[in-house]
């Protein structure tokens, strides 16, 4: 079977874009072809991970009309007719959305190849949302997704894909988290909270962990891993004082995000797709949406798992190193609510959601060929 895995532009679309082409090719022994954005993460994280890959020059559309918008229209046609050889020969196109899935979905629409769209969010993206007309199929993560697509779409709320090294950690915890306080140079009888804002950071919760690190200084049973993006280390490291009780380990970026997530006892991270992950990891975590994500997606993230008690929100508009420690303190020193929401976030995970997704993709492959 052929398939055509599509999109990404950020690790938090093409991580998901992978473990479903991993799950298809070891699944079902299907040949993948990924089709990307020549300029995203993708470009650099689908060859390494032994996928061949199509690049294509796409741009961000905008929420409202402008020149942007309309080069990234332009972009996005250009592309589909680059795509489209490609697209024919395949028996299914799976799609993770975003900009960079364009070019290859409308190349689906074109030859009528079925198309399975994968929403990591809870507010389905602008190209997903217009693509659910014409797909076979929409899996999603979050129950509120579906009343946000078109009415008489299909919908399989199977989770977001995860990566295989992040589904093994709830088996492999006491290991990681031996490697983890190696690698990290961490104490292994510390409570840790893992501060993170995704591959690129999110300096406003860098510079308020920052800022926070004073109300935090003397707990000597706590220990910090703060990863910034590449561009903020000196902002935290910058205010570490060394001769506080608290230990602060800081991190341009986590490669081995699963030993993180193996020796975190809570976390504080943004509200992307990635919070799937912190399901998954069964990670109690303090969600601060991005205030200027497409359609305050983040924000409705966050109220689902809040909602299911797996996590705590702190808007961005009401984030203060004061807030930021209350909230860290609090659950630091109750093991029982903690515990509580780890139980939570592992009812509300769906770490098989690959496997879920390559069979749908399979189904739907199927469907096709017996009523050609």
């Amino acid at each position: 079977m052929n398939v055509i895995v599509t999109g990404g532009g950020t690790a938090g679309h093409v991580f998901p874009a992978l473990a479903t082409a991993q799950a298809l090719r070891d699944r079902h022994g299907a040949t993948v072809l990924f089709i990307g954005a020549d300029d995203g993460q993708e470009a650099s994280l689908v060859p390494a991970a032994g996928f061949p890959f199509a690049g294509m020059r796409v741009a961000a559309a905008q929420s409202r009309f402008s020149l942007d918008t309309l080069r990234a229209i332009v972009l996005a046609f250009r592309g589909a007719r680059r795509s489209r050889s490609l697209v024919r020969g395949a028996d299914v196109v799976v799609s993770i959305g975003g900009f960079a899935s364009a070019p290859a979905v409308l190349a689906a629409r074109r030859t009528r190849r079925p198309l399975v769209l994968i929403e990591p969010n809870a507010v389905p993206g602008v190209v997903n949302r217009i693509a659910a007309r014409w797909a076979s199929v929409v899996a999603t993560t979050f129950l509120g997704t579906a009343d946000r697509l078109p009415v008489g779409t299909r919908v399989e709320r199977t989770g977001n894909p995860i990566r295989p090294e992040i589904r093994a950690i709830t088996l492999e915890r006491d290991r990681l988290r031996a490697e983890a306080c190696r690698a990290f140079d961490l104490a292994p009888d510390r409570t840790t909270v893992l501060v993170f804002g995704g591959s690129q950071g999110a300096l406003h919760i860098d510079e308020t962990i920052a800022a926070a690190l004073p109300q935090l200084r003397d707990r000597s049973d706590v220990q910090l891993l703060v990863s910034t993006g590449p561009r903020h280390v000196e902002v935290v490291r910058a205010a570490i004082e060394p001769d506080a009780g608290l230990l602060v380990r800081v991190l341009p970026f986590i490669d081995r995000m699963d030993r993180a997530l193996a020796i975190a006892d809570l976390a504080v991270t943004r509200a992307g797709g990635g919070v799937a992950e912190l399901a998954v990891a069964a990670v109690p975590s303090i969600l601060v949406p991005y205030p200027f994500a497409t359609e305050n997606h983040q924000e409705a993230n966050a109220r689902e798992l809040v909602t299911a008690g797996a996590a705590e929100m702190l808007l961005d508009a009401d984030l203060s190193p004061s807030a930021l420690a209350a909230s860290i303190l609090s659950l630091v020193d109750d093991g029982d609510r903690r515990s509580r929401m780890a139980t939570a976030a592992r009812a509300w995970a769906r770490p098989d959601a690959a496997d879920l997704i390559a069979d749908l993709a399979v189904e739907v492959a199927r469907a096709t060929d017996d009523g050609a």
